[in-house]
């Protein structure tokens, strides 16, 4: 066992129609998900006894808020509990987070952390778990948790633990926006107007360009956007700026409250993120690559 380090990728909703309520309050979701080339980071190592460290922009009030306890210690106790149980060894780890994705905005942060905890310490302990073992644990720690750790373009149903791989999605260049306001999911649901919306429908053809993408995101929607709006105002303010730097389409991601744009090319979302950031420095802006299938 050595040093292991393993990316906690962004998710971002492209789309997500909600289709419906189960009689247990879960919402029934039709979401298009694709994944940034940033996100946070972890580290894994060998120790003595379990450790867990944090860094990064957003540590302190991670730390704030969760008082110690995080989805990625979650997840290793999960994975130990089941390596374990299957005869394999799941001995001690430090592990060290660095937490570059502002919280609970929409794009997954803690999901992809406890992901990316399952993949590295499956490769760090050697426990060769199948993924229909992985995604069994991960559907427990949350309804993101298995999308996370797809880690591809992907469309979600149910409430987000059937998951269909989608072929030849081309890249595009990315930017994250968020205005650093809270925003409550459980308030978001509460103020959706209707829970029984039109699903997305079929996909563009295999082999289709990003024009063909773009024109046909641009017929989707996010159904949690306008309660999200109106619980946060931001939101519009942030999607009206992000908009006009010549984006592609513009949307707001999960329940919010960060938005995204998408672009041609990285160079051309290098060059909008540092117009928002001169625009609103107060607020987090990041550019990197929306990953294709192929990536």
């Amino acid at each position: 066992m050595k040093r292991l380090e393993e990316k906690a990728p962004a998710k971002v909703n492209l789309a997500l129609h909600v289709t419906g309520r189960q009689d247990d309050g879960y919402h029934l979701l039709d979401s298009l998900v694709g994944f940034s080339s940033k996100g946070d980071r972890l580290i894994f190592e060998p120790a003595a006894v379990d450790g867990f460290t944090i860094s990064g922009r957003f540590a302190p009030l991670l730390l704030e808020e969760s008082g110690g306890e995080n989805l990625v210690l979650r997840a290793r106790d999960a994975l130990r509990r089941m390596s374990e149980a299957l005869g394999h060894a799941a001995p001690p780890v430090a592990i060290h987070l660095e937490k570059n994705l502002p919280l609970a905005s929409g794009i997954g942060g803690g999901s992809a952390d406890a992901a990316a905890t399952l993949h590295g310490l499956q490769r760090l302990w050697q426990s060769s778990l199948s993924p229909e073992r992985l995604m069994e644990i991960g559907l427990t720690l949350g309804a993101d948790v298995p999308m996370c750790l797809a880690g591809k373009p992907l469309q979600a149903q149910g409430i987000g633990e059937h998951i269909t791989p989608v072929a030849d999605f081309p890249s595009f260049g990315l930017v994250l926006g968020n205005p650093l306001k809270p925003v409550s999911t459980p308030a978001i649901f509460k103020r959706l107007e209707s829970r029984h919306n039109p699903p997305i429908g079929h996909l563009p053809r295999l082999g289709a360009d990003q024009r063909t993408w773009i024109a046909f995101l641009q017929t989707l929607r996010n159904d949690l956007e306008p309660a999200a709006r109106l619980l946060c105002p931001e939101i519009a303010d942030l999607a009206a700026l992000m908009a006009g730097t010549g984006a592609l389409i513009t949307r707001m991601s999960g329940s919010g409250a960060t938005c995204f744009s998408l672009y041609a090319t990285e160079d051309e979302a290098e060059k909008a993120c540092a117009a928002l950031l001169s625009a609103r420095p107060d607020w987090y802006f990041s550019a990197s690559t929306l990953m294709g299938s192929g990536d």
